[in-house]
């Protein structure tokens, strides 16, 4: 069986896919999974629980049932623009009569993906139809194509947008401090932000990264409760908006930060997940869980490209924090994480198998 990626081009007959906007089938397809069987070969069998979304893209598929039943689904045929045997767990077997080609979706990342973009719409009218909004509309519906925002029920946007606050900022002003305790997270409405980390001598900060209109800063700390570990400072004249840690935590973090108890977390691994070690490489060497990524958090804006998209993961550190930290950020990159609660040093006792 080969795998490969198609076209979106392909996938506009198919239901209910063909229902997404033109950006976020761009964003699903990061996550295609194509493959390719021979006859005979067994698509899926009955009782199979893989929460995938299957649709034929070419050749013949036999479906049968315990009741002996049977049918078969030709691609181009009506039956073949949507999913193949959908119910889980499946209540067919499926076999390639003739050469196929299939494209896989993971299910929950397909229904979130829709949720979202038919929500979307809702929230969008609502800004257009809102006059307090008429200077902020394209910013706002930019920040919607956000990752970041594909896990947030669309009451919870509308009332993020509610809850900021406009600064309007002049160049060269500093906006938050490395070593400062953080109160609040910033969303850049108009201008471009230097980041600055000082990697030794006190007092002076080496320039790492700009941002632009649209990004997030200072939200990293709030999730890890420890002090700015950046200074931002305004590289132009611009506004910010800014949103106060209560109402950060309310409206985005809790609903995006998965935490697993570790019983639920070993599941997620048995399942295919992976473990992802968010501490530093020397952390990581002394000792780690079995087959485990490591990605310190220090890089994780800059490598998390490294990462599998088609991957979950369920993160890991010390006590929680830094891989809470670790979630937030890489959600907001389109992955799929989860949080180990309480991290090592809470479930030593029940990870024994894994530890290295």
């Amino acid at each position: 069986m080969a795998q490969e990626s198609i076209d979106k081009r392909l996938l506009q007959a198919f239901v209910p896919v063909n229902a997404l906007s033109n950006d976020q089938l761009d964003w699903l397809l990061d996550q295609q999974e194509v493959c390719r069987y021979e006859p005979g070969d067994i698509l899926f069998r009955q009782g199979d629980r893989d929460n995938a979304t299957i649709y034929l893209l070419s050749g013949d598929v036999e479906l049968f049932n315990e009741s002996g039943q049977r049918g078969v689904v030709r691609a181009g045929d009506a039956a073949s623009w949507h999913p193949l045997g959908h119910f889980q767990p499946r209540r067919d077997d499926a076999r390639a009569l003739t050469e196929v080609s299939v494209v896989r979706f993971d299910s929950f990342r397909l229904d979130t993906i829709l949720s979202w973009d038919q929500s979307a719409g809702y929230v969008i009218l609502d800004i257009n139809a809102n006059a307090a909004y008429q200077h902020d509309r394209d910013w706002m519906i930019r920040l919607l194509k956000s990752n970041l925002f594909h896990r947030v029920p669309p009451a919870n946007i509308l009332e993020i947008f509610r809850r900021l606050h406009a600064r309007r900022c002049k160049e060269g002003e500093v906006i938050i401090r490395q070593g400062e305790e953080a109160d609040c997270c910033y969303i850049i409405k108009e201008g471009v932000c230097e980041v600055s980390i000082e990697l030794g001598t006190p007092g002076v900060a080496t320039p790492v990264a700009m941002l632009e209109e649209g990004q997030w800063f200072g939200e990293e700390a709030l999730l890890s409760g420890t002090p700015r570990n950046a200074t931002i400072t305004m590289a132009t004249d611009g506004v910010l908006m800014r949103l106060g840690r209560d109402d950060f935590d309310a409206l985005l973090r809790e609903p995006i930060i998965h935490t697993l108890p570790v019983d639920k977390a070993r599941d997620k691994i048995a399942a295919g997940a992976r473990w992802l070690d968010v501490r530093t490489g020397d952390e990581f060497d002394r000792h780690r869980l079995s087959g485990a990524a490591n990605m310190s958090l220090n890089v994780l804006r800059l490598k998390s490209r490294l990462l599998d998209p088609k991957q979950a993961y369920v993160a890991y550190c010390d006590t929680g924090r830094r891989s809470a930290t670790a979630a937030f950020l890489l959600k907001n990159a389109g992955l799929d994480v989860f949080v180990l609660e309480g991290g090592l040093n809470g479930n030593a006792d029940h990870l024994h198998e894994y530890l290295e």
